[in-house]
C-alpha cells in the first residue's frame, strides 16, 4: 500500500504568457497624444526601429517619450530625431544616449511615396505611437500637416458639441 503524503500538494499554476502587456503587444509603449492637437494626421505608415539592447529594456519599462520628435528623410534613409529613451536602469557604460538619431526600417516603396508626399508643402513626418509586435519595437509614423490656432480651436469646438450630444442622447434613453 503507498503511503500519503503529509500535506497535500497543489499543482503549479500556469504561468501566464503575457506578464507583460506592454512587451505582449497589448498597450502602447508610448504615445503622442499632442500630435492629433497639433497636426492633421493625414495617413499613417508602421516603421520598425533600429535600436539598441538597453534602449529596447527601457521602451520595455516605459522610458520612451515621443513628444517632440519628428521623422526626417535624409540620403534615402528615414530617420527619427528627438525621441527621448531614458536610460536603461541596470545599464553600465555601454548604456545608450537618451536623445540619439535613430534610424527607421521601411520598404523602398513606402520610403518613395514617403519622399514624394514630404516634398509637398507643409506636410511632415510626426511619430503617433510606439508599440510592440511580436517582440520587435515598431512606431506608428503619420504623414501630418500643421494646425492653425483656429484649425484648433475648431477641432475644439466640434469635440464639445460632439460630447454635448452624445450626453443628451444618453439623457433621452434613460428618460424613457
Amino acid at each position: 500500500m503507498a503511503r500519503q503524503p503529509a500535506h497535500p500538494t497543489k499543482p503549479n499554476p500556469e504561468k501566464n504568457p503575457r506578464r507583460d502587456p506592454t512587451a505582449a503587444g497589448q498597450r502602447d509603449a508610448a504615445v503622442n497624444r499632442i500630435a492629433a492637437h497639433n497636426y492633421f494626421l493625414l495617413e499613417k505608415f508602421e516603421t520598425g526601429v533600429a535600436l539598441t539592447g538597453t534602449e529596447v529594456k527601457s521602451v520595455r519599462s516605459g522610458l520612451a517619450n515621443l513628444k517632440d520628435a519628428y521623422g526626417l528623410i535624409k540620403d534615402n534613409e528615414l530617420w527619427l530625431l528627438n525621441c527621448h529613451i531614458g536610460p536603461y536602469e541596470h545599464g553600465n557604460i555601454f548604456n545608450h544616449a537618451p536623445l540619439r538619431t535613430r534610424k527607421l526600417l521601411v520598404h523602398k516603396e513606402e520610403l518613395r511615396k514617403l519622399i514624394g508626399k514630404t516634398q509637398q508643402r507643409g506636410l511632415t513626418l510626426i511619430p503617433t505611437r510606439m508599440y510592440f509586435k511580436n517582440g520587435r519595437v515598431k512606431l506608428e509614423l503619420a504623414l501630418a500637416k500643421g494646425k492653425q490656432l483656429w484649425d484648433k480651436r475648431e477641432t475644439e469646438r466640434r469635440r464639445t458639441a460632439d460630447k454635448e450630444t452624445r450626453e443628451a442622447m444618453s439623457r433621452v434613453r434613460k428618460g424613457h
